[in-house]
């Protein structure tokens, strides 16, 4: 069968077009015809040809000398000795070094040179010979991708220059000693990120005779927070540190009423991760050339986190079942996530949601230099039809229709901000960028999100890039409920404002406690600003004539839960008040309707619905009481313990709708973890974990996993089964391995029992 013909001219243009097999047949018939042509040549004109000479222990090719002309024992065997050549690189690369030290890469794991770029690194080369200034030339080249070329910034060749200008690849002897020299060597702050290989080149004054030697070492090159002329450059020292050097952190989860926290093992500087990641950039099948805007960086990692569409880290997984994985509640941390894909070739690991994506991006991304922090939204809204609304359709009696509600309220969702600057975008857009790798709508293509301006959120802008319609829908939507008609068409009937995007989180600076950022993300709800805001989005949704008629209103309703809410195992005691706030007496047919759902907003179960009539005094206040008992949603239970109440009713009187919907979870307990004895490097100590299940049944196949940077690394344990309302009490030994404060993480899983986690502040002594 004939093989087509590939257009070699699209080659480095497309990272999907290569030459593949075809490439290296031609590849090889051309050496073989050449080869025989140049012995043939050879023989008829020696002068035409030099022979290289081949230094395999220092890894140096010299070129230039003609092997004809070589005489036997005689001046070019002197001539040859001159050479100036690269015995060895010394790159200066332990963690201990200036060169990791300055550029704040010494808590990377392993003693390879781990640069920022944009910041000058220091080098020794060991020569055959002293430098000689009058007549030796000398430059090195950097080499990154799978085609470096100069004019993409894949192939810098850096010039042997007497003082260092910013902004430019050059390099500078700083210091020589016999023969060797030491070189002060200046990257750009765009410089391409990843893994370079270096070559040095040495030659004479006419560049007759060249030398190169290449490092066996990779020079891996990362974004500068700290770089003033980087996109990412961040000013406050307290931020960078936060942003990008802090290992652990903080996720928050649950409901508005009931905000739930975890510990996440970033992990970012652990054996190996530096490689995952980089693994991840290449599994992209992205060209090198783009790897100098962090722009491109977070479209791509927001991709490749998720697997759906390109082989990305992980697989989701919301249906309760996760037979064959872990399940997203029982991961404490992104390390073995990105071990478990780099070491298997790229196969996504099974299973993960929201804060699951997150976490590992933060850990991805503040890995490779970019600052970034998990983020929480609670009742984060999905719009899925572009409207910049979240659309509740009711059938002629107030019952929701099923097959037309596709948009759904998150009881939360975690995502991730980035901070980089915006030249793509007007003055004032840069700072913090909303990036998420959940996989829930396709952005040109891929499922991926951002990176997203929140300035440009806070003021209705989200018709610049990327994505902004649908992050805005997550925090800033209205809530609009529609009835079908009798002739099938719908009419607006309820619009509730201010359900949508409440207390955004995040870890604070410096501390474990939770940062309230709303603020970045929109005006303060209910206030001119924020309306104006959500009407100005509106016109570029695909209902922009949503907020042409307002609905007057006299009666409200709001649901109110007392303390922190229910316990899983107990009943859930809810109070709904509605306010008659005119002269006359109002009544209300109110239809409620309980289900069981994830907290994506995707229901499982409708556990119950009532029909009430409520009768209003003038100018009052009437407080329904509302309970569900734990027999009614006991075998329902699902990952996030989470039920959602749906209120809607008619005022007999003036026919006004309320609607409203109420999310609650059931709180889990903690596991208590408190350490036995003195935390020392290198000496065993102990730690008691306990646990109370406070359910009226058994738990059963418990699997407890207990892990610590710096202390332990990550261990499972078959628990086995833990009886009704029981207590469970277990002593692990650890061995701490790295001084200062440390945090020891455990959580507990089981399909009746999820989200159980704690952690312990241990600070270790050094030997």
């Amino acid at each position: 069968m004939p093989v087509a013909a590939r257009d070699r001219s699209a080659l480095g243009r497309f990272p999907g077009v290569t030459l593949g097999e075809l490439e290296d047949e031609e590849a090889e018939k051309e050496h073989v015809e050449r080869g025989g042509c140049r012995r043939w040549m050879r023989k008829v004109c020696p002068g035409l040809f030099c022979q290289p000479e081949v230094d395999h222990d220092t890894d140096t090719v010299v070129t230039g000398m003609e092997e004809e002309e070589k005489p036997e024992g005689g001046a070019g065997d002197q001539h040859n000795a001159h050479i100036l050549r690269v015995n060895s690189v010394d790159l200066m690369s332990e963690r201990s070094k200036q060169n990791r030290k300055e550029h704040h890469t010494d808590l990377y794991s392993g003693d390879d040179l781990i640069l920022r770029r944009g910041q000058t690194f220091l080098m020794w080369l060991d020569l055959s010979r002293p430098f000689d200034h009058t007549t030796d030339k000398l430059h090195l080249e950097l080499k990154t991708g799978a085609m470096p070329e100069v004019a993409k910034g894949t192939h810098a060749i850096i010039p042997l220059v007497d003082e260092l200008q910013d902004d430019r690849w050059e390099a500078r002897i700083v210091k020589e000693e016999g023969n060797r020299v030491q070189l002060s060597v200046n990257s750009t702050p765009t410089a391409v990120i990843g893994a370079y290989r270096l070559s040095v080149v040495t030659s004479g004054l006419e560049a007759e005779v060249t030398s190169i030697h290449q490092s066996t070492n990779h020079i891996y090159m990362l974004f500068n927070p700290w770089c003033e002329d980087d996109a990412v450059f961040m000013d406050e020292e307290e931020e960078r540190q936060e942003y990008v050097l802090n290992d652990i952190g903080r996720l928050y989860y649950g409901t508005e009423q009931q905000i739930g926290v975890r510990t996440w093992n970033f992990g970012q500087f652990s054996e190996g991760m530096l490689a995952s990641c980089l693994f991840v950039l290449e599994k992209s099948g992205t060209p090198a050339s783009g790897w100098g805007n962090p722009i491109n960086i977070v479209r791509v990692v927001s991709a490749m986190i998720n697997c759906p569409d390109d082989g990305g880290v992980i697989e989701g997984n919301w249906s309760g079942n996760y037979s064959g994985g872990t399940s997203p509640t029982a991961w404490s941390g992104s390390v073995e996530i990105l071990h478990n894909y780099h070491e298997g070739g790229g196969a996504p690991v099974r299973y993960g949601q929201c804060w699951v994506f997150s976490g590992v991006t933060t850990t991805v991304l503040r890995c490779l230099g970019i600052p970034t922090r998990s983020v929480t939204n609670f009742n984060s809204a999905h719009d899925t039809d572009v409207s910049l609304t979240t659309d509740v359709y009711l059938d002629e009696n107030l019952n929701p229709l099923d097959s037309l509600n596709t948009d759904s309220i998150w009881n939360f969702h975690v995502w991730n901000d980035c901070w980089m600057s915006r030249p793509d975008l007007p003055e004032g857009m840069g700072g913090w960028q909303a990036v998420d790798a959940t996989p829930q709508e396709t952005s040109q293509g891929s499922f991926r999100c951002g990176p997203t301006s929140l300035a440009a959120l806070r003021s209705g802008q989200v018709y610049l890039p990327h994505d902004g319609p649908f992050v805005f829908a997550e925090v800033n939507s209205d809530k609009i409920y529609w009835q079908r008609n009798l002739d099938g068409t719908f009419t607006q009937i309820h619009n509730e404002k201010d359900v949508v995007g409440h207390h955004i989180s995040t870890k604070a600076v410096g501390s474990d406690e939770r940062y309230d950022i709303t603020h970045l993300y929109k005006q303060p709800e209910g206030s001119e600003e924020e309306r104006i805001t959500v009407e100005t989005a509106s016109r570029y949704g695909s209902k922009p004539e949503t907020y042409s008629a307002p609905t007057a209103q006299d009666v409200s309703i709001q649901v109110t839960m007392e303390g922190d809410g229910p316990q899983v195992g107990s009943d859930a005691d809810l109070s709904i008040t509605f306010t008659n706030a005119s002269s006359e007496q109002r009544s209300v047919i109110l239809h409620s309707q309980v289900a069981v759902m994830y907290y994506t907003g995707v229901h499982k179960a409708t556990l119950r619905r009532d029909r009430t009539e409520v009768d209003l005094l003038p100018d009052s206040v009437t407080i329904v009481e509302w309970t569900l008992s734990y027999e009614a949603y006991q075998d329902h239970l699902i990952d996030q313990a989470a039920l959602m109440l749906t209120l809607s009713g008619r005022v007999s009187q003036t026919q006004q709708v309320l609607a409203t919907q109420f999310s609650f979870r059931l709180r889990t307990p903690d596991l208590v973890i408190k350490p036995i004895g003195e935390a020392v490097v290198g000496k065993t100590m102990a730690a008691e974990i306990s646990f109370a299940n406070p359910l009226p049944h058994a738990l059963t196949a418990v699997i407890l996993r207990i892990e610590g940077l710096g202390l332990l690394s990550i261990r499972k344990i078959d628990v086995g089964g833990i009886a009704s309302q029981a207590s469970f009490s277990r002593i692990e030994n650890v061995v701490p391995s790295l001084a200062g404060p440390r945090k020891l993480l455990a959580s507990l899983d089981c399909k009746e029992l999820t989200q159980v986690h704690g952690v312990v502040n241990i600070l270790v002594k050094d030997c």
